[in-house]
């Protein structure tokens, strides 16, 4: 395993290219001591961290031991299982209801056996909780994966080997390849680049794919191969574990002397190395010690708001036990002291203490008691059982929805617990990370504006999606969204004779590349007017950038590492250009020009200084010396920041390429403007020597005196033109996020990247469009600022916030949209008690809400004010491990599983492998499941008030003795058996509108966050529906039974023959209630609701025939079979608890109907075939009105060709670049 020193290392220098992200000075600042700025407060509290490099075994024991790398997502371990566990059932108020019976069973004042009520407890209890137990074992495998993966680590004298990620300690040196991820927190000590630098990807942490540079410090260069860490010694202190990923405060003791460290030199768990061939690095924080972990949050316990209101629901039915338990227990005693000393035959000088006269307020507690347990059933046990296992069925179809599997990564839905999958259905606002979930880090070149003139004539989404509305003539939102996508028309017709030119639509076949134009194709560019200036922009493409050619090795094809995707594309479209961006050296950049006139030639241009983008600047420059000694000054940037710096005569293209920009950004692309400068010999040495002098400069004004001296030299410039790139979304996201929004719901976005960078992705997912009114909440107070700096900071947001809800309030225009984007520093003081309200009403007037810049903690913060300052469920949706806060802190967590690791996915609650499969997870799944959940519970609620509530009245009936009218296995398997399958069945199989009506009908899905199902109007409808039917069962079958001869031989109704006929009538009564709201059929259904029925005959004849029967023995082959009376009775009975329903229902769908109902008629009828005019208004008015998503862009881009049209001779064909 060891590395010699015949490997070779890349020469390339990067410190004295780059300005502003990573330059050190020498030596002397780092070995500044303890005392220097980042080192003063080591050793301090908060800053007691030692670490003994290469010397892990000193931090296995005391005083020094930390924590292993091993880390758990997992809600239980071993130890912790049956408390928590056992804790989480009993939160269940009707667990603890049937806990307090399950006790009171073993006293004599219980009318059943202790089995009968705690067997059923057990089972349902134990059930739940090795559900628990499965789902928190696939969190623990998924965990398993992580610890179990390998990193080389130092293992002694010179030898490296692999180990297990979970093995590593502090201390250990560690070799990490390209590609591979950071296995912990490490202090970088040297790379595969002579100076130290590497590249690193944190997209993992904060979002941003844009690779980031660190540098190890100079004194640890030397370290370069494996056998010279043999001796290698020192020590670190430094701060102690902390959720900060930006900072890092400490310092290096190493051959005698002490330097300085800084978050440059520290390599963060979870973020990637790239661009590099390999690096050391010390093992700093290992395990929940790291930063990353540090950020996350305990795995919560997360319970649905249905079931939270279930809870609600029993406390009114225990209320109700308890009310008539009163009326029992008060009848009896009265009974008890008044009629039993006359009861002579009862013997009541034998009595015991439960019927004793002579205390009759004893025997009324003793019999409260037993009232108690026997009106029990009004609270179902069997509810919970159900429930879980109708969750356990809907999670099996998530995850086996073939319409969420992804063919790429072969993955599929999952449903990591089934607790919440009702919740899908009542999502209000979805929280959602951009980079990996949003976008799939792919920039398109598509169009560009060249001395005036526009070229490329491939349209973008938005302009496919305009055109062919249009041309519908469906204004009004009847065309299908997902239909502009699969045009591949050249042309689309507006008008009569008036067509757009959209040009083919076919993917391109070069990644990065989906420019057509036989203008600049092929050399013809050679042959345009302006050819010189093409020439200088194909030149700033290939020429103005920090990418490093990568040579293929299979197939010598060239592939470039950028440090943003924008980069790599304009690198892609200068090659297919013809100039190819081939070699870099560590003062020049090669490119082969192949439509020269002398053929293919390779030219060389020495850079001479390379002023870097950043969100500050917005431009990037290089200055470069050509073939010719001409010194020239490349900029590309912000088309703003870029026309303020031009030269009086470097304006000529500007009006035209001021129209193209516009013109493009009502595309929805993302553009840069190009310029360029020659430089004076004379000035340039000028201005290099001030610049030499600021960069080598030490202070804190440092990066200040750098971009002043950088503005010195980036003005006077000349506009060549500008780009047009479309940034490539995960497949299927703008339609995703239209469909979300027609279907009513908020979507924020939170992003740890730039603010620019937010924002262009807000106009590619169409969360920002043309014409919004944007409102910026920033600030420029630092991290670490003077209090009264912070307090005017702090007032500075105050009033922007004030300023933008009265800017909302006085607004008149009722399409007006607003966007509200705010950065972390910011977001740092509107987070605060104090001022979290005003950010938030702020927030829910706007359509759109970015966060840019934001921490993971913060992330975590604001869906914490979301679900909390607006009491509606909350969704949170991302794909990294700094995504993991918010998707716990959220009602909802789902994660994003693909290829960067599985962090959000083993902290969520659901996982998908494309934000787009987040449409039929709510629109779909969530509809169905919530409204299933909600009739399953109210049906359950209503049948056992119906069959607990005829317990009572016989009992009253009967002298309040106590007695049931029902044999105790007709108690038993009432809920069990005879009624549990389709109620069941109505859980897992019930459909008001199939999937495909629910995508097309997105403001179905409002009936779940308006808990039209769930209300407390239904639930109290169904109660008094149970309440109804009881009272039906009840006295219907009283005055029929009641002195009415029931044999042939004229015998009347014993107990026995009531109590089975009244049973015979619940479960028919219930069934057919069932059948009823039932709106979806299959053979399953059937089976079960009609074969529940049977089964209870079937039941009733064979208990008949065994002696243990008792009085039930053959009662329904001898008694009720052959009585006619019987089986009118049950028919009058079923009808009369029915009807009033049927009644209902036909009144509510002939003159109220609700959209399911609608639109069932319509499929019912096929009018959806027969009338398509009516199915396409009644589709229309099923959009929730929204100021976000594709659509409402459409329609704006529809009202600018409109515009345009107007202008135009009806005759003529427009071609349009926009």
């Amino acid at each position: 395993m060891a590395r010699t020193g015949g490997r070779k290392r890349d020469r390339l220098r990067w410190s004295k290219l780059y300005t502003f992200s990573c330059f050190r000075t020498p030596s002397t600042d780092e070995a500044a001591g303890p005392s220097a700025t980042n080192g003063s407060a080591v050793g301090g509290p908060g800053f007691s961290r030692i670490v003994h490099c290469n010397n892990s075994i000193l931090h296995r024991r005391k005083p020094l031991k930390y924590p292993t790398n091993y880390i758990s997502t997992t809600k239980y371990n071993v130890l912790t299982f049956l408390p928590k566990a056992i804790f989480e059932q009993f939160r269940r108020v009707a667990n603890l209801y049937f806990l307090l019976t399950a006790i009171l069973s073993l006293t004599p004042v219980c009318p059943f056996s202790p089995v009968s009520m705690i067997a059923p407890l057990a089972f349902v209890v134990g059930l739940s909780m090795i559900k628990e137990a499965l789902e928190d074992w696939r969190r623990f495998m998924q965990d398993m994966k992580v610890n179990n993966r390998k990193v080389s680590v130092h293992k002694g004298d010179g030898e490296f080997g692999y180990r297990h990620w979970e093995d590593l300690c502090v201390g250990d040196v560690v070799r990490v390849e390209k590609d591979q991820f950071f296995p912990a927190d490490l202090l970088l000590l040297s790379s595969s680049y002579e100076d130290g630098i590497c590249y690193v990807e944190t997209m993992n942490l904060d979002g941003e794919t844009n690779l980031k540079l660190k540098r190890s410090l100079e004194v640890t260069l030397p370290l370069e191969e494996d056998d010279l860490f043999k001796d290698f010694r020192g020590v670190i202190r430094c701060e102690d574990p902390n959720p900060s990923l930006y900072t890092f405060v400490g310092n290096l003791e190493y051959e005698r002397q002490v330097y300085a460290l800084d978050p440059f030199q520290i390599l963060l768990r979870d973020s990637k190395l790239r661009n590099t061939s390999f690096i050391y690095g010390v093992v700093i924080f290992t395990g929940h010690d790291s930063k990353v972990m540090q950020n996350s949050t305990e795995s919560p316990s997360k319970r649905s708001r249905i079931e939270k209101k279930m809870d609600m629901i029993i406390y009114v039915l225990f209320t109700v036990l308890v009310l008539i338990s009163l009326i029992s227990s008060i009848g009896f005693a009265v009974r008890i002291k008044l009629d039993l000393p006359r009861w002579w035959y009862l013997q009541p000088q034998n009595s015991n203490k439960l019927d004793d006269p002579s205390r009759p307020a004893l025997s009324g507690i003793f019999h409260l008691i037993t009232a108690l347990i026997l009106y029990g059933y009004l609270i179902p046990i069997s509810l919970y059982v159900s429930i879980e296992v109708v969750k356990v069925a809907q999670a099996h179809f998530i995850n086996q929805d073939l319409h969420m599997f992804d063919e790429e990564t072969g993955n599929t839905a999952q449903a990591r617990t089934s607790n919440l999958n009702e919740e899908l259905g009542q999502v209000h606002t979805i929280l959602s990370d951009k980079t990996g979930t949003l976008t799939c880090n792919q920039m398109d070149f598509l169009k560009c504006s060249i001395a005036g003139v526009s070229y490329g004539v491939r349209s973008s989404e938005v302009e496919r999606a305009a055109a062919k509305q249009m041309a519908s003539g469906a204004a009004d939102h009847d065309i299908h969204v997902e239909d502009v996508w699969e045009n591949n028309e050249d042309e689309i017709q507006l008008v009569e004779g008036v067509t757009f030119s959209v040009g083919k639509t076919q993917k391109s076949s070069i990644k990065g590349f989906s420019f057509e134009d036989d203008r600049l194709m092929h050399g013809n560019w050679t042959n345009e007017p302006n050819s010189s200036t093409v020439l200088l922009f194909f030149r700033i493409l290939a020429l103005c950038h920090t990418a490093i050619p990568e040579v293929n090795e299979a197939t010598g094809a060239l592939t470039y590492e950028a440090e943003s995707p924008d980069e790599g594309a304009f690198l892609v479209a200068a090659r297919e250009f013809g100039f190819e961006f081939f070699k870099r050296t560590q003062s020049s950049v090669f490119i082969r020009e192949k439509h020269t006139s002398n053929g293919p030639t390779e030219r060389e241009f020495k850079i001479l200084n390379l002023l870097e983008f950043n969100s500050k600047r917005k431009r990037m420059t290089v200055i470069l010396k050509d073939e010719d000694n001409r010194i020239v000054l490349l900029c590309k940037g912000a088309d703003t920041i870029i026309f303020d710096r031009l030269a009086k005569n470097g304006r000529l293209y500007e009006p035209d390429t001021t129209r193209h920009l516009n013109e493009y950004g009502e595309a929805g692309l993302r553009t840069l403007a190009l310029s360029y400068r020659v430089l004076e010999e004379s000035e340039y040495a000028s201005w290099n020597a001030e610049f030499l002098q600021a960069k080598t400069s030490i202070g804190p004004d440092r990066e200040l005196q750098l971009e002043r001296v950088a503005d010195l030299i980036e003005k006077e410039l000349i506009l060549v033109g500008a780009t047009a790139v479309e940034d490539k979304l995960q497949t299927g996201v703008p339609q995703c996020i239209d469909r979300l929004a027609q279907a009513g719901l908020k979507i924020w976005v939170l992003t740890g990247d730039k603010m620019e960078t937010a924002i262009n992705i807000g106009y590619a997912c169409s969360l920002l469009r043309q014409g919004m009114k944007r409102i910026s909440l920033s600030t420029t107070a630092g991290d670490q600022v003077a209090q009264d700096a912070q307090k005017a900071a702090k007032e500075s947001l105050m009033l922007q916030i004030a300023n933008g809800s009265q800017m909302v309030k006085l607004e008149k225009d009722p399409d007006a949209a607003f966007a509200l984007i705010i950065d972390g520093k910011a977001l740092t003081f509107a987070l605060e008690d104090d001022m979290k309200h005003m950010f938030l009403n702020l927030a829910i007037e706007c359509a759109s809400v970015i966060c840019c810049r934001v921490s993971p903690r913060q992330k975590a913060l604001v869906t914490r004010l979301v679900k909390e300052g607006l009491g509606k469920t909350t969704l949170a949706i991302g794909d990294g491990a700094n995504d993991v806060g918010m998707i716990q802190e959220a009602d909802i967590g789902v994660g994003i599983s693909g290829v960067e690791g599985m962090q959000a996915v083993m902290a969520s609650d659901f996982s998908i492998s494309q934000f787009r499969f987040l449409e039929r997870l709510l629109v779909v799944h969530g509809h169905w499941c919530y409204k299933r959940i909600a009739q399953m519970i109210c049906y359950f609620f209503y049948k056992n008030i119906t069959f607990g509530l005829t317990i009572f009245y016989f009992e009253a009936f009967a002298g309040f003795s106590g007695q049931s009218v029902y044999d105790d296995w007709f108690m038993l398997l009432f809920n069990v058996v005879l009624t549990s399958l389709p109620v069941i069945s109505l859980g897992v199989f019930e459909q008001d509108v199939s999937s495909e009506i629910c995508l097309q009908f997105p403001a179905l899905y409002q009936q779940g966050p308006n808990n039209l199902f769930f209300d407390w109007y239904r639930i109290l409808g169904w109660m008094g529906n149970g309440l109804y039917s009881s009272l039906a069962i009840f006295f219907l079958n009283i005055c029929i039974f009641y002195d009415q001869a029931i044999r042939s031989g004229g015998q009347t109704s014993d107990m026995a023959s009531v109590g089975t006929t009244m049973f015979s009538c619940i479960i028919w009564a219930v069934n057919i209630q069932i059948a009823l709201t039932m709106s979806h059929f299959t053979w399953i259904q059937h089976l079960f609701v009609w074969g529940s029925i049977g089964t209870w005959y079937v039941f009733i004849i064979l208990y008949g025939t065994a002696l243990k029967s008792r009085d039930n023995y053959q009662i329904m082959l001898e008694v009720l079979g052959p009585a006619p009376l019987y089986w009118a009775a049950t028919l009058l009975v079923t009808a009369a608890c029915n009807i009033p329903y049927l009644i209902h229902i036909s009144y509510q769908r002939s003159c109220s109907p609700l959209d399911h109902h609608v639109i069932q008629e319509i499929k019912y009828l096929r009018k959806d075939v027969e009338d398509e005019t009516m199915w396409k208004r009644e589709r229309s008015k099923a959009r929730q009105r929204t100021k976000i998503g594709f659509t409402a862009r459409v329609d704006a881009k529809i009202k600018q060709i409109k515009g345009r049209l107007h202008k135009k001779s009806p005759s003529l064909t427009i071609h349009t670049v926009s």
